[in-house]
């Protein structure tokens, strides 16, 4: 497989109740898609000052290629407080150095060389990372044959129905959880029908190629034209879920990359995941078995 995965938007510090954790949904899709041997990079920006300064020794301490640009804007941060069921809730600090990625010459040769691109919906609550982000989309030549994954990731009330519906446009994957699934078919209209066929619906209108729906401890879908796949939820002792539905697209792209199934892609993609949940963190080393 030639060409290079993007994960592309915010990186940042999750405060964590034991301590603080580098994060961001891109950095961990990037990092993970590197543990399974692809050209992996994380697109963003962080501020000149020591956080930032510790993300990126961060990321090149563990291999990560990056494409993070200083900005005169503080490196963003979010209060990560872990409820009793290990759920995440999340305090998103706003104005911060991701909102303000900046389109530049090196980021548009990335873009000629990406074969597939993760974004989500919370780095465009801003206007400059959104254009960042859509000019990126834009510039990745229709040759690479590229897998652009919407990681929807409803996150407080940072997102609206054009950015939802321009992204859907722009992409050709789009990955969503049961509670986001929700939320969309009220926004759309069509509230009350089946959750597949909510899925259906959203998987014709934007011509997509595959929606994967995760539904936590119900398992997980990842539907097609004219099939579906569905793999239930492994059973673990969960530490926290933080980054565990990065895990999953990450393990599930890179196995469609690598030639594998979708049924085959899906199953690596919920161990994977299942994995993620029984470390602290959303960057744990996984397990060879795994990812070779």
């Amino acid at each position: 497989m030639k060409g290079i995965v993007v994960g592309m938007g915010e990186a940042l510090w999750d405060i964590l109740p034991e301590g603080k954790k580098v994060g961001g949904a891109p950095a961990n899709f990037a990092y993970h898609v590197s543990q399974f041997g692809l050209d992996s990079c994380v697109v963003s920006a962080v501020g000149d000052d020591e956080p930032g300064h510790e993300i990126t020794e961060n990321f090149s301490s563990k291999g990560l290629n990056q494409h993070i640009e200083k900005v005169q804007y503080p490196t963003g941060s979010i209060l990560v407080e872990i409820d009793q069921a290990g759920i995440p809730q999340y305090d998103i600090k706003e104005n911060v150095a991701w909102d303000n990625i900046p389109y530049t010459t090196s980021l548009e040769k990335l873009a000629k060389q990406t074969k597939a691109v993760c974004f989500g919906s919370l780095a465009q609550r801003n206007s400059v990372s959104r254009n960042t982000i859509n000019r990126f989309l834009d510039a990745i030549p229709s040759e690479n044959e590229p897998l652009i994954v919407f990681d929807i990731n409803l996150r407080q009330d940072f997102y609206n129905k054009e950015i939802i519906c321009d992204s859907m446009q722009r992409c050709n994957i789009l990955k969503i959880n049961d509670e986001e699934l929700v939320d969309i078919s009220r926004m759309f209209g069509f509230p009350e029908i089946d959750f597949q066929d909510k899925c259906r619906i959203l998987l014709g209108k934007y011509n997509l190629k595959m929606l994967i729906l995760t539904c936590g401890i119900n398992g997980s879908y990842v539907f097609t034209p004219g099939n579906v796949s569905f793999q239930p939820t492994p059973k673990v002792n969960v530490a926290d879920t933080v980054g565990a539905g990065d895990s999953f697209t990450a393990a599930f792209i890179s196995s469609i990359l690598k030639g594998k199934s979708v049924a085959e892609s899906h199953d690596i993609a919920v161990r994977t995941s299942a994995y993620v949940c029984t470390k602290n963190g959303a960057m744990p080393i996984l397990p060879e078995e795994l990812t070779s």
